[in-house]
């Protein structure tokens, strides 16, 4: 088995460019997966469909968020994206994606993503596991409830076949997926983000959120970002799982 130096990590994105998120969305996958940034190669699937020949040269595959691009209503891009996570979530080949990856694996697997804005999560949020997570080779080690950090308007309103849904809140039912024998695992938060890496990424959207919930709601949801140690591990442990 490779050591946790040698891992190499594909990371795709859906950012447009001159996204100041595009850069600190890698570094903060580095950082969580405490692997060196030369370790996670980031593909813009904008302007490069994800082939599986890339697979041939990295352990893993990663995907986080999107900025201005959604599952719901998808452009070619996402489509081919969603395609490529399906065939490579069925072959079993390790893989771990949050937020827009979450939603993006879970519609190419054949379960619905809706709009859902009255039920938005932004900030940090305290989430529960399901009673799954127990037996959960990579969840197992998580507490009952823990913080997250989360940024998300669509959600899953239907998994896919295989799925066992580990994590859940109360706007959100569907917060985290593993599916079932593989190595495939998904969550609607970002494990990969710190509470300053969110509050960051917040006051970079803070036009859009002033609209979504009202400056004042906006503004709360802001200060009550929060550390949210439980859930970085994840991505600790998942390299674990890569390296035993």
């Amino acid at each position: 088995m490779p050591t946790r130096d040698d891992l190499q990590f594909l990371l795709l994105q859906a950012r447009v460019e001159g996204d100041p998120m595009r850069i600190e969305e890698q570094q903060s996958f580095a950082r969580q997966l405490a692997v060196s940034d030369e370790q996670v190669h980031g593909l813009d699937i904008l302007a490069t469909p994800p082939d599986d020949s890339m697979l041939q040269d990295v352990h893993a595959v990663l995907v986080g968020g999107a900025g201005d691009f959604g599952v719901v209503h998808p452009n070619d891009a996402i489509i081919q994206l969603m395609e490529f996570l399906a065939r490579t979530a069925s072959r079993g080949y390790p893989l771990f994606a949050s937020c827009f990856g979450f939603q993006a694996l879970v519609k190419g697997l054949g379960g619905t993503v809706i709009e859902d804005h009255g039920r938005a999560e932004v900030g940090t949020a305290e989430l529960s596991c399901t009673s799954a997570a127990a037996r959960d080779s990579l969840f197992r080690n998580l507490p009952d409830h823990f913080d997250a950090q989360v940024g998300h308007k669509d959600r899953a309103d239907r998994l896919p076949d295989g799925a066992i849904n580990l994590v859940e809140s109360g706007p959100c039912p569907h917060h985290a997926i593993h599916i079932k024998g593989t190595l495939a695992w998904a969550t609607q938060f970002h494990p990969e983000l710190t509470g300053e890496d969110n509050r960051r990424r917040f006051e970079n959207y803070m036009d859009e959120y002033g609209i979504l919930f009202g400056a004042d709601e906006a503004q709360a949801r802001l200060n009550g970002c929060r550390p949210s140690l439980e859930s970085n591990s994840l991505l600790r442990d998942f390299v674990e799982l890569l390296s035993d």
